[in-house]
Parts: structure tokens; sequence; C-alpha cells
């Protein structure tokens, strides 16, 4: 698809008082709190499919003169993967949004095509001029799809499908990044050819949800958030991601509803947040929101119930960061509280997710 010829020029920063996001309006006592898998239903019919959306995506391309759509690739059953562009200018800063390499892991799919949405609006001015913003926003359709090698009939969701972590091959796609491209799961082998190789990318943040029942100092967070681990990692880049990760922490823990942990995480290159950073010198972030779309163990699936905070929590996100960006206030961002951020420790029977 050709770069369009016209940029339409947006900011984001007033972006979560839209009207449009008043749909995802934060339910009385939902954070932390929210409902869990025993007091809300699980339910994917009110998901997007993959289908649904490619349309959105489509009608969302030919509305944004800004955005340009590209195939990266497809999955094991071939399914194409879709990467959302706006690309004003190659000398900007360039943050990608990954979303869904676990494909049981959805609100913050949902969110990143509601803030793509915003994106086309005119409501203020010129965050795009400074900022070159990519989003994949579904990278494992086929888990998202439920259409996989493997049998899903112990998974909790009601609805027309099931989600499940892994490819249809039953791979973990977040353990595949250290690898030759060449021996990658396709999904992953796209992302590192026609994405990472492809463009010059400063900052990452690969969205991810967690269990239900991680806490710190006794209470439930809403989200945990971790920098690269490895050894490997640059001083620059890290200082980078750790940055990034100050502008979202104090994105979220401002709303008043939002609760942020550090996340207990591993630092293997095999990790995206770890292998970009090593591998391409990206500035990465991982953020776990809190409560998966389904899964086979209760106390990982969150009702439907919070949905409405989750997605929002993934929009604070993604336009916290872009509006850091693009006026550049991410270069004076204070690192200093991940000194003092409790790492989030799980209640009895939960494992790690990331």
């Amino acid at each position: 698809m050709n770069l369009k010829k016209k940029v339409l020029s947006v900011s984001l920063s007033s972006l979560l008082a839209l009207g449009a996001v008043s749909a995802v309006a934060i339910p009385v006592g939902a954070v932390g709190e929210g409902p869990g898998a025993g007091n809300g239903s699980i339910q994917t019919s009110i998901l997007h499919t993959y289908e649904s959306m490619v349309d959105y995506l489509k009608t969302q391309d030919g509305k944004q003169e800004a955005m340009e759509l590209e195939v990266i690739g497809q999955t094991v059953k071939g399914r194409d993967i879709y990467l959302a562009k706006y690309i004003s200018n190659p000398n900007n800063p360039t943050i990608l949004f990954l979303t869904q390499q676990h494909g049981n892991e959805q609100l913050t799919t949902e969110g990143a095509l509601e803030f793509i949405k915003h994106l086309g609006t005119n409501k203020t001015k010129s965050v795009l001029d400074n900022v070159n913003i990519m989003v994949i926003p579904m990278l494992n359709a086929d888990g998202a799809m439920g259409d996989v090698n493997f049998s899903l009939d112990n998974y909790l969701a009601d609805g027309d499908r099931h989600l499940t972590r892994y490819n249809a091959n039953e791979v973990d796609l977040n353990r595949e990044h250290a690898k030759a491209t060449s021996d990658m799961e396709v999904e992953v082998k796209a992302l590192h050819e026609n994405v990472f190789e492809k463009y010059e990318i400063d900052y990452m943040i690969d969205l991810h949800h967690q269990g239900t029942t991680s806490q710190t100092e006794g209470e439930l967070v809403s989200g945990s958030i971790l920098h690269p681990t490895n050894s490997q990692v640059k001083p620059e880049v890290l200082e980078g991601s750790k940055k990034l990760g100050a502008v979202v922490y104090n994105a979220i823990e401002t709303t008043g509803w939002g609760h942020i942990g550090k996340y207990n995480g591993g630092s293997g290159e095999n990790i995206g947040r770890n292998g970009a950073a090593v591998r391409y010198d990206i500035s990465t972030l991982l953020f776990e929101m809190r409560g998966m779309s389904d899964h086979y163990i209760e106390s990982y699936a969150l009702g439907q119930k919070s949905n409405g905070y989750l997605i929002r929590q993934t929009i604070t996100t993604l336009d916290s960061a872009v509006r850091a960006i693009a006026d550049g206030s991410i270069e004076s961002a204070d690192t200093s509280f991940w000194d003092t951020l409790p790492t989030q420790a799980s209640r009895p029977g939960e494992e790690s997710d990331e």
C-alpha cells in the first residue's frame, strides 16, 4: 500500500476526555478488587474476532490520511498479521505497541483499536508531526481465535470461541526471541524480519495480561511494569526503558483507579522485552494488565465487568507514552521511582504469565 500523500496532524493530549471513550467508563470498585472469575461472567463473544478486527482496521485506514496498513506476514493458519503505521517523518522517534503475543490476552488489543480510532480525530493538534507510531494489534491471531492444533476443552470462557496463550503449534511466542529468525515460529519471524529489522524503532511497549491475584502491600494491582533485565542491554537502552516506564507509571497512578506494581519477570533474551532491547537496541517496557480473557485456571480469567477499566488503562498507557515522546518530556522523566516500586507478589496458586 502506498504512503498517503496528505498527513493528518492530530494530538492525543485530551484523548481520554473524548466522548467516545466514555463507552469504557470505570466501574465502581474496579481498581484492584475488580470482578474475578467467580463473580463475573467470562465472555468471548463481546471481543473482536480476527475478522472484525481486520474490518475495523481497514475502515480506519480508509478514514485516516495519516494511517497506513501493512501486512507483515501470516500466522501458522494463514491469517494476515497487520501493522498500523503513522509515519510522518522517518527521522522522528518511533514507538511500537505490540499486543497479543499471547492470544488469550485481548483487552490490550481492544484498547489499541480504540486508540487507533482516536488517532484519526481532529480534536487537537500536532502529535503525529513529532512521533511515529506503529501498532500490531494481534500478533497471535490463531490463538486469539482458538484455531489451534490442540484441545481447549478445559478453558473457562463462554461465547463462540476460546482464546489460548499459545499459537496453533502450542508454542509460547514470547519465548522465541533469542532464536535465529529462520528457526522462529512464523508469527515471531514476521515481527523480527518485517518490523524490528525494517524500521528504526526507539521504543516498544509489549502489552500482556497477568492473573487476577497479584498484589503489592496487600492491595491487588491493576497492572505491572518491567524494563528489560538482560545483562547484555546497553546502559542507554535500559535508561530509555526506565524513562518510558516512568511516563506510564505516573499516568496510571494519578488516575485514582490504577495501582501498578513491578513485575517479577525473567532475564532471558528469549523474552520479547529483553530480546528486542539486546538485538535491536530498542528501549522496551512490559505492561501486564490484570486478568485474562480466557484460561483454564480460574484465578487467571477476569469477569467482563472489569473490561472497561482495563481497556481504559491500555488507552492511558499508549496515550501517555506517545505524548511524552512527541513533546520530549520523556527525556526528563524521573526514573528513581524504580528503586522503591514494590515488586508484586502472587497470592497462592498463581504462576508467571509474561
